[in-house]
C-alpha cells in the first residue's frame, strides 16, 4: 500500500499592494505540493468573502491595507474559516505585535524577513504552534489569561470586544435609527455607502449576525445601541 500524500496547505494571501501579492504568490508557489494559493485579496471585504467561501488553512495578512487596519479584519477572518492567521507587517511596535497575537494572530513574521522564514511560519502555525517572539508570548498569555474570566461571565464580550470603535459607532446608529436605509444612515457617519458596507461585512462576522435584523435585535440585547 503506498503511503498517503498530505494535502497541501491552502493559503489566501491578503495585501494591498499587488506587487507584494505577486511576489508572495511566488514564495508560496515555490513551496508546491506542500503548499498552495488558494485565493488573494486586497482589502478586508473582498478577504472576508474568500476565506467564507474558500476555507483556507491559513491566510498571510499585511497589517497596512492602505485606509484600513488589518488589525481590525483579524477576528472576523478567523470567525468566518476558522483558518490560522500569520500576520505580515514591517512594524517593530510591540504594542502592535500584542493587539495582532490577542485579535488571534499566531504568528507575526517581518516583510523583511526570508521566504524560507515565511514559508516556514505558515508551515509551523498550520500544524498548531506559534511563530512568536517570547516577549509577545509572554504578554499575550497574562492578557488573555485576564480576559478569561471577563468571558465566562459574559460569553458575548470577545465578539463585542472585538468591534472596533468606528464599527460601534456604525452599529449604535443603526440601532437608533432602524427605518433609514444605507444611504441615510451613511450620510449620518459621515461616510460613504461602501465604506458602510465594508464596516456591516465585518462587524456581521464578528458578531456572527447575518443580517441588518439580527444585527438591530443583538445591538438591543446587548447594549450596543447608545454611542460608546
Amino acid at each position: 500500500m503506498s503511503p498517503q500524500i498530505p494535502k497541501p496547505i491552502r493559503v489566501l494571501l491578503v495585501d494591498d499592494h499587488r506587487t507584494l501579492l505577486w511576489a508572495l504568490e511566488q514564495l508560496v508557489g515555490r513551496e508546491k505540493p506542500k503548499m498552495e494559493v488558494v485565493g488573494s485579496a486586497t482589502n478586508r471585504t473582498e478577504a472576508l468573502e474568500l476565506a467564507r467561501k474558500l476555507s483556507p488553512d491559513v491566510i498571510v495578512l499585511d497589517l497596512d491595507l492602505g485606509e484600513e487596519s488589518g488589525l481590525d479584519a483579524i477576528s472576523g477572518l478567523i470567525a468566518g474559516s476558522k483558518a490560522k492567521l500569520l500576520v505580515l507587517t514591517r512594524s517593530r511596535d510591540q504594542a502592535i505585535h500584542d493587539k495582532a497575537a490577542i485579535a488571534g494572530a499566531r504568528g507575526i513574521v517581518d516583510k523583511q524577513d526570508t521566504a524560507d522564514t515565511i514559508a516556514k511560519a505558515i508551515e509551523k502555525i498550520h500544524q498548531g504552534q506559534l511563530w512568536l517572539n517570547r516577549v509577545t508570548t509572554g504578554r499575550v498569555f497574562v492578557e488573555l489569561s485576564r480576559k478569561s474570566t471577563v468571558e465566562e461571565v459574559h460569553p458575548e464580550q470577545r465578539k463585542i470586544s472585538s468591534l472596533t470603535s468606528r464599527e460601534r459607532a456604525v452599529i449604535a446608529v443603526m440601532a437608533a435609527n432602524g427605518k433609514a436605509d444605507a444611504r441615510a444612515v451613511a450620510e449620518m457617519l459621515h461616510i460613504s455607502e461602501s465604506t458602510l458596507r465594508n464596516h456591516l461585512t465585518s462587524i456581521h462576522a464578528k458578531l456572527e449576525v447575518a443580517n441588518r435584523l439580527e444585527l438591530f435585535i443583538y445591538a438591543n440585547k446587548h447594549g450596543l445601541n447608545q454611542p460608546g
